[in-house]
Parts: C-alpha cells; sequence; structure tokens
C-alpha cells in the first residue's frame, strides 16, 4: 500500500511548479523583461506513481487543468504560495481586481478563485478565459471525478469569482492515499451503517428475502444493464427501495447486510439533522450526502423516513410551503441518484402516494409467523449458550407473537438475569419475564 511518503515528492514538485508558474505570470503583468513569453513554457513536472501523479495521468490534464489543481491543493499544503497575490493596486489602494480572490473564513490567507487561474494562464486572451468555464460543467473530468467543490458557484456574482476548492474525500485520497470517511455532524448527518452479521442471520419469509436478493442483483449486474444493455436510455438511473413494516422486523439489519454483501459503503441518514429550521440548510444538508454518495458508490439509507416524507400539507403557510420544497427537493435527488436509495418506514400509509410511485421495489417486513420465529429462537439461543432444560423454543415461538428485534431483547434481559445472579444457563422465568417486558412496551400482556 502506497504511503504519505510515496506522495510528498510528487506533491512537492506539482506545488514548486506552481510557485514559478505564479511568480511569472505576475512578473509579465508587470512587463519583468526576465520573465517567459508564453506560461505554459514553463514546463509541469514529471509524473510519477502516487496517488496524485497517478490521477493527472488519468485526467491526461492539460496545463490549465494543473494548474486549477495545485491552486486547489495550495490553500491546504503551502497556503503562503499565494501570499504574492495579496499584492496592492497603489493606484486605488487594494488589491489588483485581475488576481481574483477571496477570503474564506475562518481560513486568513489567499483563497484562489477562478478569476486567479485566469489571469494565470489565460491573461487577456478571451478565447482561453471562456475556456475555463468548462472546468465548473459537470461532465469535466475535475467535476465528474468529484474533485472540485463548486456547490455555491451560483452564490456569487461571477463564475469567476468561484473559489477554487478541491472536496476533502479527494484531497485526502491524493495526498495520504487513504479514504476519505466523513465524520458526523450536522452538515453531513450520515454515519456508516455495518454489521457483524451474516445472511445466515437473517430469517425473512421467502418472499420477502426474494425481493432483497433482486436489490443485491441490480447491484452485481448494473454495469451490464446500463452498460452492454444500454439501459440508461429507457430506465432511470438507480434503484430506489422501500421497507415498511412494524419496528424489530429486520429492515435496517437487510440493509447493513446488503451494504456487507455487495462491499459498497452505506450510510444511514439521521432525518433529525437533516431537516432544518434554517431556509435552505435541508437542501444544502441532503445536496452534501447526495453529491458524495453519487462519487463514492454508497448506499443511502434512510431510516425511519416518515418524519420526512409524509404527507404534504396544505399550502396555508410560508413555512408550509418551504416544508412541501423540501420534499419536492428530496424527491428529485432520490430519483437522479444513479445508485441504490433504500427508505424505511413503520407505516406505507404515512408515505406520500407521489413519492411511492417512484419505488422500483416496496418490500413489506412482516411480524413473523411462528416458522419463523422458531428459526429466530434458535438462531439466537444457539451454543455456547446453555439453557435450562425446561425451555422449549417450539413453545415460545408457537405461543408469543414477537419481532425479531423483540426476541433479541429479550435475550439481552435473560443473559443479564443469568450474569447476575451467578448461573451458567438461561433460566425460563428469566425469558418469560423478558417477554412480558416486550409485551408491556406495546401494551399488550402476554
Amino acid at each position: 500500500m502506497k504511503t504519505v511518503d510515496d506522495s510528498v515528492a510528487m506533491i512537492e514538485a506539482e506545488l514548486d511548479w506552481l510557485s514559478r508558474v505564479i511568480d511569472a505570470s505576475i512578473g509579465r503583468y508587470f512587463d519583468d523583461q526576465q520573465t517567459v513569453s508564453e506560461i505554459t513554457e514553463i514546463s509541469p513536472p514529471q509524473l510519477d506513481d502516487s496517488a496524485l501523479g497517478r490521477f493527472i495521468g488519468m485526467l491526461d490534464a492539460s496545463f490549465s487543468e494543473r494548474v486549477v489543481l495545485a491552486l486547489a491543493l495550495a490553500p491546504h499544503l503551502r497556503p503562503h504560495l499565494l501570499d504574492p497575490f495579496w499584492t496592492k493596486n497603489r493606484q486605488i489602494e487594494r488589491g489588483f481586481t485581475q488576481f481574483g480572490g477571496t477570503v474564506l473564513e475562518p481560513h486568513g490567507g489567499f483563497w484562489p478563485t477562478l478569476e486567479t487561474a485566469a489571469f494565470m494562464v489565460a491573461g487577456d486572451d478571451l478565447r482561453r478565459r471562456l475556456s475555463l468555464l468548462q472546468l465548473l460543467q459537470p461532465e469535466h473530468p475535475l467535476m465528474a471525478h468529484g474533485v472540485l467543490d463548486t456547490t455555491d458557484a451560483a452564490a456569487y456574482p461571477s463564475l469567476f469569482d468561484t473559489p477554487i476548492r478541491i472536496r476533502r474525500e479527494q484531497f485526502t485520497r491524493l495526498t495520504i492515499n487513504a479514504p476519505y470517511r466523513p465524520v458526523f455532524n450536522s452538515h453531513f448527518p450520515a454515519k456508516p451503517l455495518e454489521s457483524l452479521k451474516e445472511w445466515d442471520d437473517l430469517v425473512l419469509p421467502s418472499r420477502v428475502l426474494n425481493d432483497v436478493l433482486a436489490i443485491k442483483a441490480w447491484i452485481d449486474h448494473r454495469q451490464t444493464l446500463f452498460g452492454e444493455w444500454q439501459l440508461h436510455r429507457r430506465l432511470n438511473p438507480g434503484f430506489r427501495v422501500l421497507f415498511y413494516g412494524p419496528p424489530g422486523t429486520g429492515k435496517t439489519m437487510t440493509a447493513a447486510l446488503l451494504g456487507k454483501a455487495t462491499g459498497l459503503p452505506l450510510y444511514r441518514i439521521d432525518l433529525s439533522l437533516v431537516i432544518s429550521k434554517w431556509i435552505g440548510e435541508t437542501e444544502k444538508n441532503l445536496a452534501n450526502i447526495f453529491t458524495q454518495a453519487e462519487h463514492h458508490d454508497w448506499i443511502l439509507f434512510f431510516d425511519e423516513a416518515d418524519a420526512l416524507f409524509g404527507q404534504r400539507t396544505q399550502t396555508s403557510s410560508a413555512h408550509d410551503r418551504y416544508a412541501n420544497q423540501e420534499v419536492s427537493y428530496l424527491l428529485q435527488r432520490i430519483e437522479d441518484f444513479p445508485g441504490v436509495v433504500l427508505l424505511s418506514s413503520n407505516l406505507r400509509g404515512n408515505m406520500d402516494s407521489a413519492f411511492s410511485r417512484r419505488f422500483q421495489s416496496v418490500i413489506h417486513f412482516p411480524v413473523p409467523e411462528a416458522e419463523e420465529r422458531l428459526r429466530l429462537w434458535q438462531s439466537l439461543f444457539a451454543p455456547p449458550l446453555v439453557l435450562d432444560s425446561d425451555v422449549v423454543m417450539e413453545d415460545l415461538a408457537e405461543r408469543y407473537e414477537m419481532t425479531g428485534g423483540a426476541i433479541c431483547n429479550v435475550l439481552g434481559h435473560a443473559s443479564l438475569m443469568t450474569v447476575k445472579q451467578g448461573g451458567k444457563s438461561l433460566r425460563l422465568k428469566d425469558i418469560k419475564e423478558g417477554i412480558r417486558r416486550e409485551y408491556a412496551k406495546d401494551g399488550r400482556t402476554p
């Protein structure tokens, strides 16, 4: 595996080259006779086998594209390289407009913008200047590969005012050659969902299991479907699935096992943090999640989605109109997402009908029948656990209607009582007390 040391030489060479290009471009602007006549005469360094070198080679990056990529790295690695752009225009007692740049708090240094790149590689050449706008197009390699972060480009009066920023996940990959693992926070309200369980631990009716396996089949064969068969011309991208059923019936466990079985990272979205009282923040939070998911082939799992995808309200107030706008935005992002989106709901009736039509698959997770309950009891209470002789799994499965999640809680209670009392085997008394506690949660008696 490549290490940080393997990347340093390439990064240093690229930043040294950027420094020379900066000095030459400023020198040319001030008619320094010692500078080159054409900025492209300053040849970029040879590529090596580092993450950055391989990436530049894969892009077959042009001079301008390498300048932009180096400008994106500089504020993080050598911010002082950009200090020459602070040069003040003495005639107007402010910075040179041609240099572009901005200040992004709390970073106090010069942050390059597309105007900065235009000054360096285009000067007064309008054709070269306009060609830089291609960098902002979704199909441009630096955008398609998720390198440049231009999520707020529309907020600036001029497209050339757009800050040149590299996405954190790509910065991590290109510099220390490590996968980026976003930190859970209000701006990224999602966590990886993993499981120590295996497919054999999943107890579902055969019909439900077949529907779940169809999701795995889509993931395994999507390249054939949308590549060789060219179904992208006929079908919307992605695969959208609704899991619905009572709590504890296996929806979350199934989602986690799908990620594990396919090798795709699966992120569980915290809807309480996605929804913001500040106008525009909900869309921004969602955009951040979907953008990263698209570039990294994540599975997205919206647990307890009723909170966001419920019946849309009548627009009797500005707040209602904004709430409806949030739902519409999310529906569109889900429909455009090229990967797998899983949504979990306790009650299908809570879903907006327009939303339900967007699913390729709607899977009901029912309360298990006696046959499935027996498999759950036998699986969860299997060796090395020891049971008292009067504990009969068949009787428990037949008598008590419970979900897999509830049976897990029974196991936890009975095990705790056994350890507390210094015992070695689980007693029927403690198991039945655990069952009583689970029934009480739903206002029932065993």
